[in-house]
């Protein structure tokens, strides 16, 4: 222990770790400094292994993923297993109140698919209802905000059509780390510091008996264990026309939201063809909207127009044209991005390289742009990623969220989980593409990404965080293609986010908007931005969280990388 942590800790230091009962604990935990954990080196090695892997934000999640890959599942059974764990460990990211989305490489049929698992809003609800409650936005603390959770429909589509155990299986971890209980991870502990007075249901949820669980604490769960006991038994139908379906629909009406037991019953996960663009020979697949996942092929081919390799990595050169691209892209996000089902979104247009030639001459190499606007194509009319790969060479990109921490921030009676707010995602401008409409899914942010070459199967990786994903998508394509990283340090390096661009829901772009850097990036980079004319703000972000498997072939080895801005970890054998 260093001389400076003794004068901090002071006479606690000087008590045994873990007999503590001077302190009024009998077990008392690690200390921990929040400061170094923020600010934690960098530098872990990528995994490689040959039979299979999984990398999640949570260990004991990626560790229930290859017990399952053990126990004779593929990455599939893996995948839902890592889903419904991180479910229990990682509550305020993920859960069955939430959305999920993939793309999967099947080896046997030597193509991709995609899975839209995003649930729609419920048929009771339109503009002249929000009209009708004096609305110019759609609150989050509301059943209001509630759009039909989809991430269940998404495991039985996945179990079913590609599933080797399912989902008694799949879901037997979670289970009995929902019932037995598991101690708390670093970083997520602090997901467990919101205000009691928030949320009644969340705080009765999550903080038991009053007191709010900390790191190294174990925490149970028993509610959200009953509730996937009755998915293991009886599948997707138990979340959907069952008790747990009433439970939603019984807590929507008490606060007077519109969810009904038609709009849960009606609900169907979708398959999907993923889209992509070609960075400089590889194919970037995203899945097509109603998430955002194109911005981040509209960001590379802008990118691809100037020779990023010739640059440094985080030099100011680098991330102003990263930061320009970024913001032509959003502009088109806020303006045509939107449920396909009910909106004409030139998709095909807005990632050709015809298109981003065209946006492309709008950037400056030196100065950043202020005036922003979406192009005009022709027409004619906080989250949890996951991958695993396994032995069969099968590989899942899979990403699965409630949106804001703990969403709604409301949970159903008995049921263990809070709903989803997605549904503030819809603008309540009648002539928006993005409008709220019944039976309609709202813009999303979650997006799965996958990389082939030749039509091979390259990478499943990931960058969750809201907005951020798909800046976090291009910065690993960059660190990757153009700097030649590994999939490891490709998430290690500095970061930088853009807010402030016009979205979906109807704000608008106001001066460029600001840029938020990780520690790590440089005081004279900062400097050089803010005189090309970027608004960089004085405070240091952690931006997304990463996660990523490379795979090469002759003889067949997955490469495995994890972010440490997140408790995770990759394992594999």
């Amino acid at each position: 222990m260093h001389r400076r942590d003794i004068l901090k800790w002071g006479a606690a230091a000087a008590v045994p770790m873990f007999t503590s009962t001077a302190l009024g604990r009998e077990d008392l935990a690690p200390f921990l400094d929040q400061e170094r954990l923020s600010a934690r080196n960098q530098n872990r090695s990528t995994v490689v292994c040959q039979n299979g892997i999984v990398c999640a934000s949570q260990p004991l999640a990626t560790m229930a993923g290859i017990d399952i890959l053990k126990a004779g599942g593929n990455c599939i059974d893996a995948a839902i297993a890592t889903n419904a764990t991180l479910g229990v460990t990682e509550p305020a990211s993920n859960g069955i109140g939430g959305d999920l989305f993939a793309i999967l490489w099947v080896e046997k049929d030597q193509r991709l698919y995609g899975l839209n698992a995003s649930g729609r809003s419920p048929y009771d609800w339109n503009l002249q209802g929000a009209r009708d409650l004096g609305l110019t936005s759609i609150p989050r603390i509301s059943p209001l905000s509630w759009s039909v959770p989809g991430c269940v429909s998404g495991w039985q589509q996945l179990a079913d059509r590609f599933g080797k155990l399912g989902l008694k299986a799949s879901l037997a971890p979670a289970i009995a780390y929902a019932n037995d209980g598991f101690p708390i991870s670093p970083i997520i502990s602090q997901h467990f510091r919101f205000d009691p007075n928030q949320s009644p249901t969340l705080t009765k949820l999550y903080h038991p008996d009053g007191k709010v669980p900390q790191y190294g604490d174990i925490f149970r769960n028993p509610l959200l264990a009953k509730s996937y006991e009755a998915i293991a038994n009886d599948g997707a139908a138990a979340f959907y026309e069952g008790e747990i379906a009433e439970q939603i629909v019984a807590k929507s009406k008490e606060l007077r939201g519109r969810m009904s037991m038609r709009d849960l019953k009606d609900h169907e996960a979708n398959w999907v063809d993923p889209v992509s663009a070609n960075y400089r020979g590889w194919d970037l697949w995203e899945i097509p909207p109603n998430g955002q996942g194109i911005a981040a092929l509209q960001i590379l081919n802008l990118l691809e127009q100037f020779d990023i390799g010739s640059l440094q990595p985080n030099s100011a050169e680098q991330l102003h044209l990263f930061v320009e691209a970024k913001k032509l892209a959003f502009e088109d996000r806020a303006q045509y991005y939107a449920d396909m089902d009910f909106a004409d979104v030139p998709v095909e247009w807005l990632i050709s390289k015809e298109y981003a030639k065209q946006r492309g001459k709008l950037i400056d190499p030196k100065r950043a742009r202020q005036e922003l606007r979406h192009g005009d194509p022709p027409l004619d009319s906080d989250t949890v990623y996951l991958t695993a790969a396994d032995n069969e060479g099968n590989m899942i990109s899979l990403i699965q969220s409630t949106y804001y921490g703990y969403g709604s921030t409301i949970c159903p009676d008995g049921v263990g989980f809070s709903i989803q707010n997605r549904g503030q995602a819809f603008s309540l401008d009648p002539k928006h593409r993005n409008r709220l409409e019944p039976n309609k899914r709202p813009f999303h942010t979650i997006i799965p990404a996958f990389l082939t070459r030749d039509g091979k199967p390259v990478m499943s990786f990931g960058v969750m965080g809201g907005d951020f994903q798909p800046q976090g998508h291009s910065q690993v394509m960059m660190n990757m293609i153009d700097f030649q990283m590994s999939p490891q340090q490709a998430g290690e390096q500095p970061r930088v986010s853009h807010g402030g661009s016009s979205s979906p829901w109807g704000s608008k772009t106001k001066d460029g908007g600001s840029l938020t850097l990780e520690r790590g990036i440089s005081d004279k980079v900062r400097q050089q931005l803010t005189e090309m004319g970027h608004h960089v703000r004085p405070n240091l972000g952690a931006h997304g969280g990463y996660q990523a498997i490379w795979r090469v072939d002759n003889p067949r080895r997955y490469f495995g990388g994890s972010d440490p801005r997140k408790d995770g970890a990759a394992m594999g054998y």
